[in-house]
């Protein structure tokens, strides 16, 4: 019993890592596809859904994963998003509100749109060269 406990356990733990990973490609990808123009689709497809979750207030799917896996080692899950349990928390306190959430959604694209323009700007002149 402890051993599958464990198990999901740390299964419950890898999910916020992946999610974790996720919320960071999301915010600094466009870092990566300066390098690496192939990730163009993915980051673009990644901010896209990340801007839509926030926006219509919806959970990412990995919340309930996290918690169903949780609920299976014998611990409580919780009861907000990802978000608003592990990111928020160290930027926000009070806990996520609907407001605070639209207000994410447009920093992510605003961040994403900065570096694009950066990277489109950085290659446009490189190019003329």
């Amino acid at each position: 019993m402890i051993a599958a406990q464990t198990f999901y356990r740390l299964l419950a733990d890898l999910v916020v890592l992946v999610h974790f990973a996720f919320v960071l490609f999301v915010i600094l990808g466009g870092f990566l596809v300066a390098r690496r123009r192939r990730v163009i689709p993915f980051h673009l497809a990644a901010a896209i859904w990340a801007a839509f979750i926030e926006f219509s207030g919806w959970i990412c799917p990995l919340t309930p994963l996290e918690n169903r896996l949780r609920a299976k080692s014998g611990s409580d899950g919780y009861d907000s998003d990802f978000v608003a349990h592990y990111i928020l928390p160290i930027l926000y306190p009070e806990g996520l509100t609907r407001e605070t959430q639209i207000a994410l959604g447009t920093v992510v694209i605003m961040i994403n749109l900065v570096i694009y323009g950066w990277i489109l700007r950085y290659k446009s002149g490189r190019n003329a060269h």
